[in-house]
Parts: structure tokens; C-alpha cells; sequence
């Protein structure tokens, strides 16, 4: 660890939302590092982005887990275990430089609390120098907000760089980062809004998947609602009708469908872990949920709306043609099955 630096993050991986954090946190003095060959997809575009945020590209994760204090693990549900299989795995090749200091490694993944038990003891009993801290990530990316020059400038457009827009990121388990030792603990935490609820594992995992069932389960809702209104020919009346008896959602809809179709692909085993969530914590049924993964799994594979990226938008921009491209996609499907 760098005296210019409080401490080193390691983040996997770089994704939109493990690049917010890793611009927050170096603007914050941590030094942050990452190992870019464990990221299959859109591997040119994340060494790019990882130089420009001065992020450190390790070569493997022998080297990753002897630098870093803590390891954040940002990936998509269905590769939570595997990437704590990575860590344990590298952690049981290495050395610490101070073996009395344990790796945090903290799961922010929108799982099951079964899920990150079942992470838990895989560390357990692997006995390696490492503590697990159960955390999630409610909210988007880190983003700076600009703060508009004085009002009384009025000759620029000049701004500044203000304050960042933090999700919340709440944790639990038997450690509070906040108090680790090493003095850097509550920087950190305050970096990442973070705030530890339960001393239990899988309480932050647990409140994720009952938050994101109310968000993430109304888009699926809305996907169905709209494109069907569109295949009917009634699209434009429900809009009407929206407007006219519940204002307030029609915001919010909009957001749910346009917000959605570069996100489907990993929503799809986000709503399988709701689904287990309820299932075993709230002991409802699997169904409701099994059927919003189907929702988003014929966004990211049967529709041209799959195809999206963030900040590279063509489709879906609209909550009108997320319906118009469900519509052609549900039909090309359609069309292949008869």
C-alpha cells in the first residue's frame, strides 16, 4: 500500500457499475486495482476505460490478492460464486506480506442469502486469511454531479467538480468495515456510503432482493403490460389512460422500460435469486419471479433491445419503442416455433 494512498481496493469487475465505484474511490486517494482477464465480454472497451480511471490492471489473481486490502466482487449474479471461487483459490496459492491482516472481501452481488451462506462456508472451510462481508448496492453507478460556476458568472458554462451521487451500499455479517483496523476502514465506508444493518450473513443480501423486487419486478410487469397494449393496438390508450387515473407512474414506467435493455441479460438470474429469495426466506412460490427471469430473458435474446449497451444507445429509448421492439422480436419467435 502506497503512503500516498489510504489503501488498495481491488475491484472484479470492471463493468459499469465497478467502473462508477473505481472513479469514486480513487477521487477519494484509495489506490484501485483489478485483473481484466477474468472479464469475458467487452474486453478491449474495459482496458480502455480501466487506464483512463487509474485503475491498476493486474496480470492474475495471485498478484491481485497479495496487493489489495479489501476485493469488492461487482459481477453479475450468476457469476458471484465463481468469482469467490477465484479469491479462494488465489488466496490459497499466496503469502500475505502481513499474515496477521485478512483480505475483506466483500460480495455486493444481487444474490440469494442462501447464495452468500453457501459463499461463506466454501471460505470457511477452505481456511484461508480471508473475511467475508455481505453487502449490496442499491441505486446506479457512482457519478460526479457537476456544481453550475457562480450565478453571478454569466459569461461561461464553466463547471466544477462538486460532490458525487453514491448508491447506498448497505452490509452485514460479524465485521464492520467501518472498524477494521489499518485506519482506513471508515474512509472507505464513507467513500461508498456504506452502512453495515445486521451482524448476520445475508441480511444486505436479503434486503437487495426484497428492494429490487419492487423496482426490477415492476419493469418485467411493465415490458408485458406495454408490449401487449402495443400488439393489441391499444398502446397509445393505456398511455392515455395512465396519464389520466395514476400520473405519478407514468414517470416512473418510462424509466422501468427505457432504463432496462442493456441491464436484461444480467436480470435474468437476478429475478431466479429473487425467486429463490421468497421461496425459501418468505416461502412463497417460485413462479412470480421464475416468470419476470422469462420476461427478461426474451429482452435479451429474442429482441434486437439485447443488443444494447450503456452509453451506446440505439433502441428502447423510448418506453413506446421498448414495446414496438418486444413486439417485432415476440413475433419473429413466434414465427420460428410454428
Amino acid at each position: 500500500m502506497s503512503a500516498s494512498t489510504l489503501a488498495t481496493i481491488g475491484i472484479l469487475s470492471i463493468g459499469d457499475m465497478g467502473m462508477g465505484i473505481a472513479k469514486l474511490l480513487v477521487a477519494k486517494n484509495f489506490s484501485v486495482a483489478t485483473n481484466c482477464a477474468g472479464r469475458r465480454y467487452a474486453l478491449k472497451d474495459t482496458l480502455e476505460r480501466v487506464k483512463a480511471a487509474q485503475v491498476a490492471d493486474l496480470a492474475t489473481d495471485t498478484a491481485l490478492v497479495k496487493q489489495c486490502d479489501v476485493i469488492l466482487s461487482v459481477v453479475p449474479p450468476r457469476d458471484a460464486e465463481a468469482t469467490a471461487q477465484r479469491i479462494i483459490d488465489a488466496l490459497a496459492l499466496v503469502t500475505r506480506a502481513d499474515a496477521s491482516r485478512p483480505l475483506y472481501f466483500v460480495d455486493l452481488n444481487a444474490v440469494a442469502p442462501s447464495t452468500i451462506k453457501r459463499i461463506q462456508r466454501k471460505i470457511e472451510a477452505a481456511e484461508i486469511p480471508a473475511v467475508l462481508v455481505d453487502g449490496s448496492i442499491l441505486g446506479g453507478p457512482p457519478h460526479l454531479v457537476p456544481v453550475a460556476a457562480d450565478d453571478k458568472d454569466t459569461t461561461t458554462h464553466t463547471v466544477t467538480q462538486g460532490d458525487w451521487n453514491v448508491p447506498s451500499l448497505p452490509t452485514s455479517g460479524p465485521t464492520d468495515l467501518a472498524s477494521v483496523p489499518g485506519g482506513y476502514g471508515a474512509a472507505l465506508t464513507s467513500a461508498l456510503n456504506m452502512r453495515h444493518i445486521s451482524p448476520a450473513i445475508g441480511a444486505a443480501s436479503g434486503l437487495k432482493m426484497c428492494f429490487a423486487s419492487l423496482s426490477k419486478g415492476y419493469s418485467a410487469i411493465a415490458v408485458q403490460s406495454f408490449t401487449t397494449a402495443e400488439r393489441l393496438g391499444v398502446l397509445p390508450a393505456l398511455r392515455d389512460a395512465m396519464a389520466e387515473i395514476v400520473p405519478g407512474r407514468v414517470a416512473q414506467t418510462e424509466r422501468a422500460l427505457t432504463g432496462m435493455p442493456p441491464k436484461a441479460y444480467r436480470w435474468v438470474a437476478e429475478m431466479e435469486e429473487i425467486a429463490t429469495t421468497h421461496r425459501e426466506e418468505g416461502g412463497f412460490e417460485a413462479d412470480l419471479f421464475k416468470g419476470a427471469a422469462g420476461v427478461f430473458r426474451a429482452v435479451a435474446e429474442d429482441s434486437v433491445l439485447g443488443a444494447e449497451k450503456v452509453g451506446q444507445r440505439k433502441r428502447g429509448l423510448t418506453g413506446e419503442d421498448v414495446a414496438v421492439a418486444m413486439k417485432e422480436g415476440m413475433e419473429k419467435k413466434r414465427k420460428k416455433l410454428d
